[in-house]
């Protein structure tokens, strides 16, 4: 058997509760951790980063097997699984700290979030052009505890129940072939 080859992808694509709840369902995601990436200040809290005053944006930290999912296959599901033709917003959550945009961590993940930004305008997957950033990876700030796993702990939430579980829902219909088992 092979040994793991882990390692990290780093995304803000919105609310972090809901791409962390669709990222832990995927085979190969060893660990989703929320948090905080892009802006200038230091140990942002939460309320901090929904002022918009920090640069921040809510992002997950993806820790995952290279040998059994790649990264390729990770932009497929961020760029599936919310709008990234919207400018700092996501449905009804507004602002930059709800932005699309890919941290790369290494020069191959910044190449290959270009090529597929550009093959997605070039084929003109969706109606207006992708306005993902793709940036590189600065201090990733941690969210505070009651942000980890949201999604499980609370799904009697109105949040989770109306908004999470018809996302999750959705990337279960379309990508059943990388589903944790």
């Amino acid at each position: 058997m092979n040994k793991e080859r882990i390692e990290i992808a780093i995304f803000a694509n919105g609310c972090f509760w809901c791409s962390e709840a669709i990222f832990q369902k995927i085979n190969g995601v060893k660990e989703v951790l929320p948090g905080y990436i892009g802006g200038i200040t230091e140990n942002p809290t939460y309320e901090e980063v929904c002022s918009g005053t920090t640069d921040h944006a809510e992002a997950i930290k993806i820790i995952f097997d290279a040998n059994l999912l790649t990264y390729q296959e990770l932009l497929e599901v961020f760029f599936a699984t919310h709008d990234p033709t919207t400018l700092n917003r996501q449905g009804n959550d507004i602002g930059t700290q709800y932005r699309s945009e890919v941290f790369y961590t290494s020069p191959d993940q910044k190449e290959q979030a270009e090529l597929f930004v550009q093959l997605l305008n070039q084929e003109n997957i969706f109606d207006k052009p992708v306005v993902t950033k793709v940036s590189k990876a600065t201090t990733f700030y941690f969210a505070e505890n009651y942000h980890q796993n949201y999604f499980n702990s609370h799904p009697e939430k109105s949040y989770c129940a109306m908004v999470i579980a018809p996302k999750i829902k959705k990337f279960e219909n379309f990508f059943q072939e990388h589903l944790q088992k």
